[in-house]
């Protein structure tokens, strides 16, 4: 039988169970995917913790996002053949060396990728340019302020809002952050361990401030932010990975006319499928031509969750950490 990391009980990691589970036939629509790898996402430590918005009933297996090859198909799936390498999407399901999803839910492995790659290539990317182009209007020529550049939604942020011709400034805890930072296209890097980011956003700008600014961050960094926002300009609040949310200075946004405005693109598309569809053409788009991959600092074993999570937990990694569930997660297809 299969194995999959399970939650039985909320809390912290160490809380789940890799166990075997019963392996099923997918249904009408349904594929099953053999899965190679699996990608690691902040949410995941909240919603074992039942601290996400989203709170699936126990028992399940975390994780929303995977690569693999398909190993079944049901009735009324077409276009997908078995052996096909896919990305396979779901809200609950990825850690575990087998997933029945939706038809729908899979997205064929872009060519050049690893799976490694794969399973951690579309939630990151999908929250940035939901961030930037619909709820940031990111304009050629305007400046980008990117928090927790070092970190998986951080880097594709960077990426994107080059693509999108800002010109960017990027934030880390780290030297070695900030350099892949630089590597993926920022045009100034801050350490914000070693220097104030306020006054030195403002430097870079003439004083004027950063007309959009991303924030996975929160605590402290937020507060900050509107102490060097332009006018006129959108904070983005994409997540809270220091583990404070932060209260707002509704007297900041007054005086500096800007906007505050929350990040959940799978809830936008959810609510509006063509942005959805949209945005994933666009990020297939700049994969397929060379100008976005995902920044895998680590891959470990599908027993090596915990540590997996922790890496994650305390901001040690730079990019992605990726689970391996089969013996080809680092290969290209």
């Amino acid at each position: 039988m299969p194995r999959a990391v399970v939650c039985r009980e909320l809390g912290p990691p160490e809380r789940l169970v890799l166990e075997e589970v019963p392996s099923r036939s997918p249904g009408p629509g349904e594929v099953r995917v053999r899965i190679e790898a699996c990608g690691i996402n902040f949410p995941d430590l909240l919603i074992v913790q039942g601290l996400y918005q989203y709170r699936p009933p126990l028992p399940f297996t975390p994780g929303v996002e995977s690569a693999g090859r398909v190993a079944d198909v049901g009735p009324e799936v077409t276009g997908i053949a078995v052996g096909d390498a896919v990305i396979a999407r779901m809200r609950t399901g990825a850690y575990a060396e087998e997933a029945v999803v939706p038809a729908a839910a899979v997205v064929p492995l872009p060519r050049g990728l690893s799976f490694a790659e794969g399973a951690c290539l579309l939630v990151s990317n999908l929250t940035a340019m939901n961030a930037l182009v619909q709820c940031g209007r990111l304009q050629p020529g305007e400046v980008l302020l990117v928090h927790g550049a070092g970190g998986g939604v951080g880097l594709a942020a960077v990426e994107i809002g080059k693509h999108l011709g800002a010109h960017v400034i990027a934030t880390a805890s780290s030297d070695d952050k900030l350099r892949v930072a630089g590597a993926r296209g920022a045009d100034h890097v801050i350490n914000y361990s070693q220097r104030a980011f306020v006054d030195e956003v403002k430097h870079l700008t003439a004083g004027e401030g950063a007309d959009v600014i991303y924030d996975p961050v929160g605590g402290d960094v937020f507060g900050q932010s509107l102490r060097c926002i332009a006018w006129g300009g959108r904070l983005l609040v994409i997540g809270f990975a220091s583990g404070t949310i932060p209260q707002v200075a509704v007297n900041r946004i007054l005086l500096k006319g800007c906007a505050v405005i929350g990040v959940r693109a799978g809830e936008a598309a959810r609510h509006d499928p063509a942005i959805g569809r949209r945005n994933l053409a666009d990020v297939l788009s700049l994969v397929g031509r060379g100008a976005l991959r995902p920044h895998v600092s680590h891959v470990l074993p599908l027993e090596g969750y915990v540590d997996a999570m922790r890496l994650l937990r305390e901001r040690r990694a730079i990019g992605r950490v990726v689970l391996a569930a089969g013996p080809d997660a680092r290969a290209t297809p």
